[in-house]
């Protein structure tokens, strides 16, 4: 605890084997925020470079995914407009999508980022913060891979 902010480190191993995520709550009334480094994205998540789609889906589903609704996301990269436009691929109806692409677009036209985004938000329009199992996850991954 740092003055009224505690800080909670979330074990998610896949991208690298010791992955952690920062959980941040303040005061009553301020929103929590989530710092996920390179396991949760706008729109998307982090390569499996050292773990499994079955780790990855823990961590989405029952980790991250549990958090607050209006907890606050912050990915370690900007990757927005890519993930978004494989959303879209994955999910061309979605109109959580297209408006959040919308906005996306104009903030990066203004060299300004998107992030954040909320855990309300994820679930949404992240495709795979959407897979029903570790076995989508990983088709899910495999399709991003080969996405240009």
């Amino acid at each position: 605890m740092i003055g009224q902010t505690r800080v909670r480190c979330i074990f998610t191993p896949c991208h690298t084997t010791g992955h952690i995520c920062y959980y941040v709550t303040g005061s009553d009334g301020e929103s929590p925020a989530v710092f996920t480094g390179d396991t949760l994205f706008l729109c998307g998540c982090g390569k499996f470079f050292e773990g499994t789609a079955e780790e990855m889906f823990d961590n989405l589903s029952n980790k991250l995914g549990k958090l607050p609704e209006e907890t606050k996301v912050y990915c370690g990269h900007e990757y927005s407009l890519q993930n978004l436009k494989f959303g879209l691929d994955v999910d061309p109806e979605n109109k959580h999508l297209l408006q959040k692409m919308e906005y996306a677009t104009s903030r990066r036209k203004e060299k300004l980022p998107v992030p954040p985004s909320t855990i309300a938000e994820e679930k949404q329009y992240n495709p795979f913060m959407r897979v029903q199992s570790a076995a989508d996850m990983k088709t899910m991954r495999e399709r991003k891979n080969n996405f240009k």
